[in-house]
């Protein structure tokens, strides 16, 4: 008997956000597939505590023929196609606008722009009914100076919302989650993790579920198309000149 589970894609969903997003998807009943960039990715632990089933597939997204064969394979394997897509895989460099240079620049493109529109595309392409959501970046509403790549690959994610929703309607509905600051990386210390959430207009930072939720609620909500969701705090209320690793 065929899985009436519905089946999600996340993209980058083996580690941090995107495993977060994964658990919680798994947790409201769907069947996940997540893909890495890592050669034999692993689950991510929290996969195994539901009932449900899961794989993992290995892919670099940011080859221009990557996207369209990684639906192929999640088709094959489990021999329905996705009804819901989350591109949550990124890059995020450092540079600005003395270091960019053409290659970080196209880098950023491929991955963080490209990919995602092409994998839309790509589950469109299949004709039946699924949604989108993009994972883009509070910064992209007031952009900051550091990590200028990354920025730009996401302005342009976020500006294709729009564009995306218009052109995959009426089956395929589009929308995105802009995050703020959520899982602090090495880059931070105890004190500048606490100075950013008080630069918040909440006084906090979001949790990795805050953001899995909205992805949640986008996905059941039938008649939401073509929007973006800030789960940030209120960060994009805000205007800051840097990133918050240097405040």
């Amino acid at each position: 008997m065929s899985d009436p589970r519905p089946l999600a894609l996340v993209t980058g969903g083996v580690r941090r956000l995107g495993a977060a997003i994964a658990q919680r998807l798994a947790e409201a009943g769907y069947t996940v597939a997540v893909s890495s960039h890592e050669s034999d990715p692993e689950l991510p632990a929290g996969l195994t505590h539901w009932d449900t089933e899961a794989t993992a597939f290995q892919a670099d997204l940011s080859r221009p023929n990557a996207p369209a064969k990684l639906m192929t394979d999640i088709v094959a394997h489990f021999g329905r196609p996705p009804v819901l897509l989350v591109n949550n895989a990124a890059m995020f460099g450092q540079d600005d606008a003395t270091s960019m240079t053409a290659e970080s620049f196209d880098a950023h493109i491929a991955l963080n722009f490209r990919a995602p529109v092409l994998l839309a595309q790509a589950m469109a392409a299949l004709g039946s009914p699924a949604v989108v959501v993009h994972i883009t970046d509070q910064r992209v509403r007031n952009p900051v100076v550091d990590q200028l790549s990354y920025t730009l690959a996401k302005q342009a994610l976020d500006a294709s919302v729009r564009s995306m929703a218009r052109a995959l309607a009426p089956v395929v509905r589009v929308n995105a989650v802009a995050p703020g600051l959520t899982l602090a990386t090495a880059d931070y210390d105890e004190g500048t993790i606490a100075a950013s959430a008080a630069a918040m207009p909440l006084h906090r930072l979001p949790a990795a579920k805050d953001i899995a939720d909205a992805v949640l609620y986008l996905a059941r909500a039938e008649s939401v198309t073509g929007q973006t969701i800030f789960v940030d705090c209120g960060a994009h209320l805000e205007s800051f000149r840097r990133d918050f690793m240097n405040f």
